[in-house]
């Protein structure tokens, strides 16, 4: 019998846990299955649970719980890391490695694989995807992206009606999300707007650095029209090339937040207005209210399929979501090999979805899971009384 083990790497989501849950259902009575904690750092560290039934229950238990069950987190996966945790593998009998992450994760499982290679080690790797950043090369999509994008784009709308009650006392807003090189987050802001007059009335994503007077234009024109503005900006979104907000480093890895915080300032001093920013921060990644069904049942497949393919003896692969060509959304899973992945670098948002947002909510919408939210007008209008 087959000695898999199986990890959770980088920023956790609302769904990462329905991938581990759908894995496991597909292999637990086929596979030894061995459960690796704080992601690569538990490789190297031997944090190593054994998968009796009441770990696999417990694990089964938090299929529709945010965060990662196993733990995640994020490790300097250096060579000497790389080298031992191979030779933690083979020192507990495990042929089979397989993790569930996004870009990093799926570049380190490669080197995990030539590491074994290089030891003679056999050793089988298989990659699922995740990340709520939709960063990650070769795939149509990641799961934990939608419920991510629907949490932005739900509360964009409602920060919209609670700045309009607020624009007598500030008029300015900035919403920061997470999006360190890509925009697809913050761009999903605007995909539950119906009037004019709601936010996102600015965007500013990675992919472009900002265009100061058109961030100014667009914002004036709102507060002439509306009352109030709602800008809508990445974390990683640059005011030119090479310069950005960056806070403290940890593990190496730079620390996005605040650039919401100058653009503010910016705002205020241009327009001489009230401005406030807000860091939306790890709710949008965490929250189970605004989860996308349509998310977590692909994760759970993603999971369940991966395991159905170690049954085929796939080896080197991550589980890949293609979208079908289709008037109604569908999809399928297909085996996309970790150097293709790899190769592919950063997801970043295409010209032309950039250039149209409306395409690209076109993309999106159903991904968000069907249920989007529709108000009534901002305003009543007005009806003058007549005189008696």
């Amino acid at each position: 019998m087959n000695k898999i083990a199986i990890g959770q790497a980088g920023g956790p989501t609302a769904v990462i846990n329905a991938t581990l849950a759908g894995f496991i259902e597909s292999v637990k009575d086929k596979f030894e299955v061995t459960f690796v904690e704080d992601g690569y750092e538990g490789l190297v560290e031997e944090k190593f649970r054994s998968g009796d039934s009441s770990m696999l229950n417990w694990v089964l238990d938090n299929q529709d719980l945010p965060g990662a069950c196993l733990r995640s987190g994020r490790y300097p996966f250096n060579e000497e890391a790389i080298e031992k945790s191979v030779q933690n593998l083979n020192k507990h009998n495990i042929d089979t490695l397989v993790f569930i992450g996004g870009n990093g994760t799926m570049e380190a499982l490669y080197k995990v694989k030539q590491e074994a290679e290089r030891q003679g080690v056999e050793l089988k790797v298989l990659g699922m995807p995740k990340t709520v950043d939709n960063d990650l090369g070769a795939t149509d999509h990641a799961p934990g992206f939608a419920s991510a994008a629907k949490y932005i784009a739900q509360t964009t709308k409602d920060m919209s009606r609670d700045l309009y009650s607020m624009k007598n006392f500030e008029q300015v807003r900035v919403l920061e999300t997470m999006g360190r090189n890509a925009g697809w987050l913050a761009a999903a802001s605007g995909a539950f707007k119906e009037y004019d007059e709601e936010g996102p009335h600015f965007i500013a994503i990675p992919e472009k650095p900002i265009d100061k007077k058109l961030m100014i234009n667009s914002v004036q024109e709102a507060l002439v029209s509306y009352g109030y503005a709602l800008i809508v900006v990445s974390e990683g979104v640059q005011w030119k090339k090479g310069e950005q907000a960056k806070l403290e480093q940890v593990n190496g890895r730079s620390i996005l937040g605040g650039i919401s915080n100058e653009i503010g300032e910016f705002v205020k001093q241009e327009l001489n207005v009230t401005t406030r920013a807000e860091l939306l921060g790890m709710n949008q990644r965490s929250s189970s209210s605004c989860k996308s069904q349509v998310d977590a049942n692909e994760a759970y497949q993603v999971g369940y399929t991966g395991g159905q393919w170690l049954q085929q003896d796939y080896d080197g692969y991550m589980v890949s979501i293609e979208r079908k060509p289709s008037v109604c959304y569908t999809m399928e899973l297909k085996p996309v090999k970790l150097e293709d992945v790899i190769a592919e670098e950063e997801r970043l948002m295409p010209p032309a979805f950039i250039e149209s947002h409306q395409a690209y909510y076109q993309w999106l919408t159903p991904l968000l899971g069907g249920d989007s939210p529709s108000y009534p007008p901002v305003k009543q209008r007005r009806v003058e009384l007549s005189e008696y």
